[in-house]
């Protein structure tokens, strides 16, 4: 968890410089992102709440996203990383919104995915960026983490290039 406890000590620390705040939608990740995030003394400067979202009851209860928006859509995509991600921001009053969602294994999903596969987002704003992860890996316990450190530098990278 040091790796990401790094990552999370320097999402925290751009957020409260710019005083803001993240909101988290995470699946894969099993709460990880969160965990990282709340370990950060002063957690609740900057982090407003999260959710694990890991089916679709969760998305529709915790997140309030109806099956009728999944039109088009399948978990584990770029697409529905950024609805994650934006639903997150709105319903929580955040400035920034945060997500993950993937296959941790040791298998692949029913999309066809293989273990390792992670989709993420980060939406503020006036910023809209997800992005894909293939670790190669069936090895879930190390590829939650990976989700989570790789969603958490995607926060950092995004708000240390507005500050560039």
């Amino acid at each position: 968890m040091s790796d990401l406890n790094a990552l999370a000590e320097r999402v925290a620390a751009a957020l409260i410089a710019r005083g803001e705040t993240v909101a988290i939608a995470e699946s894969s990740a099993g709460g990880l992102i969160s965990a990282a995030l709340l370990a950060v003394p002063g957690a609740s400067k900057f982090y407003v709440g999260g959710a694990v979202v890991y089916t679709a009851r969760a998305r529709l209860t915790l997140m309030d996203i109806p099956q009728k928006a999944m039109d088009g859509l399948r978990s584990a995509s770029e697409p529905y990383a950024v609805m994650l991600a934006r639903v997150a921001r709105k319903n929580l009053k955040a400035n920034w919104g945060l997500s993950e969602t993937g296959a941790a294994g040791p298998d692949g999903n029913r999309y066809g995915d293989a273990p390792g596969h992670c989709c993420s987002a980060v939406v503020g704003e006036e910023v809209s960026f997800s992005a894909t992860l293939e670790t190669g890996s069936d090895q879930r316990a190390a590829n939650m983490q990976t989700f989570a450190a790789f969603a958490l530098e995607q926060l950092a990278q995004t708000l240390e290039a507005l500050e560039a």
